[in-house]
């Protein structure tokens, strides 16, 4: 019971097989009350029925989209009405057009940049502003990436930028919240059979690839992702921010490969 009377809330769970479930379920499992979000109606009565099988009800389930600074404000006042505080902010949502991951990265419009850096960058700093009032000194701040962030992974295009841009998010707020005691870190993972992970192109063909070329010859799991979410948020990573951990099977290791 790592996270017991813990207070986590966790932006956003989809769908069953999402990175943000995942992390929900194991944060309950090891005692966490749970603040859950969904980004509009119509991805409501998704996270109502996975809620239905958690250990212990969420303490509420809060609208967020995070381009609406009034959603924002509404969240946090959410949170606070229903849970006092927060001591676990994870951030698991990113977006770009679907054009933007099928066309090649030299035709990104300047809209599309502009929406997805928005979204899956700076909503990161923009949900600290929202909720810094409830989070307690000694929070910890998470949020997913990926290793086009730090390499040409084809398809990934805009969205590698944007991971980029959140990765250093992560260690100017690191910086930044340092003297309260709040962690942030991102955590780097790598490439899981979600339903936002098959709007990249070939992607499939990817993640064979993948698989063969990682030192323990296989893909990693949503649950495995969780458990190192699990160890940012316990007192067992209290020396631990501005970091990127990778959770891929020691794919981001690997130079040259043979066959083994």
């Amino acid at each position: 019971m790592l996270l017991k009377n813990k207070v986590a809330a966790v932006f956003n769970p989809a769908n069953k097989r999402s990175i943000a479930w995942a992390i929900a379920r194991e944060m309950d499992a090891q005692g966490a009350q749970l603040l859950l979000g969904y980004q509009n109606e119509r991805t409501k009565g998704n996270v109502e029925k996975l809620a239905e099988e958690l250990k212990n009800p969420p303490l509420a389930l809060i609208p967020l989209d995070v381009t609406d600074d009034d959603q924002l404000a509404a969240a946090a006042a959410t949170a606070k009405s229903s849970a006092g505080h927060v001591d676990i902010l994870v951030h698991s949502l990113a977006f770009a057009p679907r054009e933007c991951l099928e066309k090649p990265f030299l035709e990104t419009q300047r809209e599309s940049f502009k929406m997805a850096l928005d979204i899956s960058a700076y909503s990161l700093t923009a949900m600290f502003q929202a909720f810094a009032p409830i989070l307690r000194d000694g929070a910890s701040i998470m949020a997913m990436s990926y290793y086009g962030a730090e390499k040409v992974v084809p398809n990934y295009n805009v969205m590698g930028v944007a991971k980029a841009a959140l990765e250093a998010s992560v260690r100017y707020l690191a910086y930044d919240l340092g003297p309260r005691q709040i962690r942030v870190n991102a955590i780097s993972a790598g490439p899981i059979n979600t339903l936002a992970a098959r709007g990249v192109s070939g992607f499939v063909d990817m993640l064979d690839k993948y698989q063969e070329r990682t030192p323990m010859k296989r893909g990693i799991t949503a649950d495995e992702v969780a458990n190192t979410a699990v160890y940012l948020a316990s007192h067992l990573a209290s020396g631990v921010t501005g970091e990127t951990i990778y959770v891929d099977a020691g794919y981001n290791i690997m130079g040259l490969t043979e066959e083994r």
